[in-house]
């Protein structure tokens, strides 16, 4: 088990958001986690990297607790966290952009500038260009190039499709789960948009008022019908 959640509640201040969260991904999976707006998912996933602290319960990455550890240290231990709305350097180029990624996963001296212009040609392509002259889709490949280019074991999405154009959604989703295949790397995303947790999860967690309701496997997720019923309004 690479990343454990147990128990696990947090907050803003005296607002309790996420309440008793228990989840558990395997390494080299692609879990989702999915339900409408204001459920708790962004909230999920600054409590994994170390943004918001627990107020109770444990988070355990590769068998060590880092309920305590800040999101630099959970880092360079090998996450690698993708903010909803990609938080580029605007100002920065593109190459340069990539280059603050290498401080992630300090324990590998991997980097895979190849890979990810493999992945992402047009990040190559636009590598002395300022970050924030590119188009949304354009700075989510970035964002993601960014996170991966020190080979973190654990990639964390959240919402990759926010104000993506639908063709360039399902090329990013097709691009993570070839990162997945060809890297081993473990994915942990949340999502609202149902295209994108049928292409890219193998079983999905579904969220409602800061806590898991249920459990989505395989046959689930293929079926539109159901699971558009977790995303309901």
């Amino acid at each position: 088990m690479i990343l454990e959640l147990d128990d696990v509640s947090a907050g803003y201040g005296t607002t309790p958001i996420l309440r008793d969260v228990n989840l558990r991904v395997e390494a080299g999976e692609i879990v989702g986690v999915m339900g409408k707006n204001g459920v708790g998912k962004t909230t999920l996933m600054k409590t994994v990297i170390g943004l918001l602290d627990a107020t109770e319960g444990t988070i355990t990455y590769a068998g060590e607790d880092v309920t305590a550890a800040g999101a630099d240290e959970r880092a360079r231990a090998g996450m690698g966290y993708i903010s909803q709305g990609r938080e580029v350097f605007p100002k920065l180029s593109v190459e340069q952009n990539i280059k603050m990624g290498e401080t992630v996963n300090a324990g590998s001296d991997d980097l895979l500038y190849d890979e990810i212009y493999d992945y992402f040609p047009i990040l190559q392509e636009r590598a002395d260009q300022q970050a924030g002259t590119l188009s949304g889709g354009q700075q989510q490949m970035l964002a993601i190039a960014r996170a991966l280019v020190s080979n973190p074991d654990v990639l964390l999405l959240d919402e990759p499709s926010e104000g993506i154009q639908p063709s360039i959604v399902d090329q990013i989703s097709r691009d993570m789960k070839r990162i997945n295949d060809q890297l081993g790397t473990t994915i942990l995303f949340v999502e609202q948009n149902l295209g994108v947790i049928r292409e890219l999860a193998d079983r999905c967690y579904a969220m409602e008022r800061g806590t898991f309701v249920d459990t989505v496997g395989p046959e689930t997720l293929a079926d539109e019908d159901a699971l558009a019923e977790y995303l309901a309004v």
